[in-house]
């Protein structure tokens, strides 16, 4: 796809910012039944956000989801909803307030969950072709 219709582009856009909305969401109603200061509803972001990318990847790649689908809940929704960059930055703070251990699990643990949810996902999504 060289060339993006301004529809397209306008879906992803809108898309980005359902997925940043959930996030915010699921975030606040995560952390406000969880005592702590650890990045929970984070990883729990990050994980499931992985999982359903892969699932797309793996329908699209079966040719069960099309590339714009795939560009619009894969770039758009899922790249809006899950955050990387959160997941540094809390990280750091935990490493900063002296809580190694928590400071692992959340930047080794959240890495190694997503990728083997991302794993997951795109092997389930893979099963239908």
């Amino acid at each position: 796809m060289s060339e993006v219709s301004p529809l397209l582009f306008l879906a992803v856009a809108l898309a980005g910012g359902l997925g940043a909305a959930c996030r915010f969401v699921l975030d606040g109603l995560v952390r406000s039944r969880t005592s702590g200061d650890y990045p929970l509803g984070t990883m729990i972001i990050n994980v499931t956000g992985s999982l359903l990318l892969g699932l797309l990847t793996g329908l699209g790649l079966t040719h069960l989801a099309s590339d714009e689908l795939v560009l619009v809940l894969g770039t758009g929704l899922l790249g809006g909803y899950t955050t990387f960059s959160t997941a540094s930055m809390e990280t750091v703070r935990l490493l900063q307030a002296g809580r190694y251990a928590a400071s692992l699990l959340a930047g080794l643990g959240m890495l190694a969950a997503s990728v083997a949810a991302a794993g997951l996902g795109l092997w389930l999504g893979g099963l239908g072709g």
